[in-house]
C-alpha cells in the first residue's frame, strides 16, 4: 500500500490498477469508484489555499482555461459540484487520453481544445511530479505547488516556479487582443 501511495499521486487510477490489480483495470470500474469519492469523502476535502479565488478570477475574465487531470470525468464533476468551484469550458480527463501523465498528450489536447496555437505560452499549475513532467514535455511553463510533494521533488520534476499554494498568486488579468494572461507570484 505504501508503494501505491508514494507513486500514484498525479497518475491515472487505471495505470496504477494495471500494475497492482489488473482485473479491475477498466474504465467502467475506475469511473464508478472515482465517482463515489466526492460523495463519500467530500467532507474531508481541503481546498488548495487561494485556488477558489484564482478559478473565479479566470472564469470572470473570460480567459481560456481548462482542467487537465488524471482523474475521471465523474471524479472531477463530483468535486466541482461538491466544492461549488468555477467550472471551465474545457476539461481533459483520464479516460480521454491513451497514456496518462507524465505523457504530454493530455496537455497537448488541452491546448487544442482551448484553440491555442503553439506560439501562445501556456501556464500549467501542477502539484505532482508526473504532472509537472507532463506539462514541461508539452512545451508549457509550469507553476509547481508543494501541496502534496516536497519542494525538492517539485523542483526536480522541472517546475519553472514553485510556491506552497495559490495564496501567493494573483491573477492580473486577460488581454483578449494579445491572448496573454498576467499572473503575479509573491515570493515573500
Amino acid at each position: 500500500m505504501s508503494t501505491i501511495l508514494a507513486t500514484s499521486h498525479g497518475r491515472r487510477s487505471i495505470d496504477i490498477l494495471k500494475v497492482h490489480d489488473p482485473e479491475n483495470a477498466n474504465w467502467d470500474y475506475v469511473a464508478k469508484i472515482e465517482g463515489l469519492i466526492p460523495q463519500r469523502y467530500g467532507q474531508d476535502a481541503k481546498e488548495i489555499a487561494g485556488g477558489r479565488r484564482i478559478l473565479s478570477a479566470l472564469k470572470e475574465s473570460g480567459a481560456p482555461w481548462a482542467i487537465v487531470t488524471s482523474g475521471t470525468r465523474p471524479l472531477v464533476n463530483g468535486w466541482l459540484e461538491r466544492l461549488e468551484l468555477a467550472r471551465p469550458k474545457q476539461m481533459v480527463t483520464a479516460e480521454e487520453v491513451e497514456n496518462g501523465k507524465p505523457d504530454p498528450a493530455c496537455y497537448s489536447l488541452g491546448r487544442t481544445r482551448l484553440g491555442l496555437s503553439a506560439d501562445i505560452p501556456i501556464l500549467v499549475i501542477e502539484d505532482s511530479p508526473a504532472g509537472i513532467r507532463s506539462g514541461k514535455a508539452a512545451g508549457c511553463h509550469v507553476l509547481g505547488l508543494t501541496t502534496t510533494h516536497t519542494m525538492k521533488e517539485v523542483q526536480e520534476a522541472g517546475a519553472d516556479w514553485v510556491v506552497g499554494d495559490l495564496q501567493s498568486v494573483t491573477f492580473g488579468g486577460w488581454d483578449s487582443k494579445t491572448r496573454r494572461m498576467t499572473l503575479q507570484i509573491n515570493s515573500s
